[in-house]
């Protein structure tokens, strides 16, 4: 089974660039608070690494 990890959105996206918020939305996040599980992928972990002092990542 793939690990996966779980990914929250902890600051908002107003006033953040372009790219940040698209990466935020291709997360599938859209509220703070939001969270949601995905597969630890390279690409997920590079989206994640350009946002990550707007989120809270867990591993399951």
């Amino acid at each position: 089974m793939a690990k996966q990890i779980k990914v929250t959105l902890k600051r908002s996206i107003i006033g953040r660039n372009q790219n940040q918020r698209k990466n935020i939305e291709a997360l599938g996040l859209k509220k703070i608070g939001q969270s949601i599980v995905h597969n630890d992928t390279p690409q997920i972990r590079g989206m994640i690494r350009k946002t990550a002092f707007m989120l809270e990542v867990e591993e399951l």
